[in-house]
């Protein structure tokens, strides 16, 4: 795969000026099964180079587009799961190789370039959640019934499982692949070793009592690694994102302009900007990471609760009444 090429940050005195220049384009997915808010999208994740965006619906459409050509003749619509999509997410190392989630039991593995399965996973229950480690050999998925597998790409059973004891929602990993970070509905965030799901901290007066982040006053949601590592960002059913220092591990502050449940969270390429998405409420609203000021709004139909900044420039994908769009691509005119 080729090295991503980065822009330049743009500084937040610029920032709301240049995002206000940029186009926002529409995707509509025709074959869409009922079509309008009811097609429901759960899901939207890059590939490394920014060069694809798949999309997995309630309906259970899979549709992986090319951002800079809007028309739906230029996508290509991935066809075998028989239940909603849960998530979607890329390899990080592969940029044609797409995992998705179903809450039909099954995790499939697809080239997106020929449309192929080339591996699935069955039997994993209510999946809803996925998380690949940064070297591609390897992700995790969870169920509803809390429990966390440890999959291979090219195997078609699971390497490991974790049954957690407490509600475990979003997953994410350090840039080492050597911490997961699980978000559990105690509003806690569990800091484990991974592969092996161990405590990494204790806290000081209990050594055997295990660390955990506690900044949310109910269910911690979403979760996000800030590109540069300084920051992981939490979000939680209490309409809070918090920024915790990923040195010390106290939260640094916290953003509180969000309506709803924090249902996703995303950063942009250099970690300077950061986005929620929420089922509830319109618009989105930016801020900037290191004051916590929000520095741009979104106005949207709808309420946005799947965002997805691209991984090298300032683009902003997210969902607004069921269908995806996307700020800052300029499509070719059809």
């Amino acid at each position: 795969m080729a090295p991503l090429r980065q822009r330049q940050s743009i500084n937040k005195e610029r920032f709301s000026s240049y995002l206000s220049s940029l186009r926002t384009q529409n995707y509509h997915d025709p074959s869409s099964r009922g079509g309008g808010s009811s097609h429901g999208l759960r899901s939207i994740a890059w590939n490394p180079l920014g060069t694809l965006i798949a999309a997995g619906s309630a309906d259970r459409t899979l549709r992986v587009w090319n951002p800079d050509r809007a028309n739906v003749r230029y996508s290509t619509e991935l066809k075998g799961h028989t239940a909603a999509i849960e998530k979607v997410a890329f390899n990080p190392v592969k940029d044609a190789e797409l995992c998705s989630v179903s809450s039909d039991g099954v995790v499939k593995f697809w080239d997106v370039r020929t449309k192929a399965v080339i591996n699935e996973i069955k039997g994993l229950g209510d999946a809803f959640t996925l998380a690949w480690a940064p070297d591609g050999e390897s992700l995790v998925v969870g169920n509803k019934a809390d429990n966390i597998y440890v999959l291979s790409p090219s195997q078609a059973t699971p390497l490991a499982s974790h049954q957690q004891t407490v509600q475990t929602n979003q997953i994410s990993f350090c840039h080492s692949g050597e911490k997961i970070f699980l978000t559990t509905g105690e509003g806690r965030v569990k800091i484990l070793s991974y592969p092996d799901f161990k405590p990494i901290f204790h806290t000081s007066y209990e050594p055997t009592v295990p660390f955990t982040l506690n900044g949310h006053t109910s269910s911690c949601l979403s979760i996000e690694m800030q590109p540069t590592a300084r920051f992981l960002a939490t979000g939680g059913s209490d309409s809070i994102i918090a920024l915790w220092d990923t040195k010390d591990w106290h939260c640094q502050r916290t953003l509180i302009d969000m309506v709803g449940p924090v249902r996703s969270i995303s950063f942009s390429f250099d970690g300077s900007y950061i986005v929620g998405g929420s089922d509830e409420g319109m618009g989105l609203e930016i801020a900037h990471t290191e004051t916590g000021d929000y520095v741009h709004s979104i106005k949207t139909v709808g309420p946005c609760p799947v965002v997805a900044w691209h991984p090298a420039k300032y683009c902003l994908a997210y969902t607004d009444l069921g269908s995806l769009k996307i700020i800052g691509v300029d499509p070719e005119r059809k």
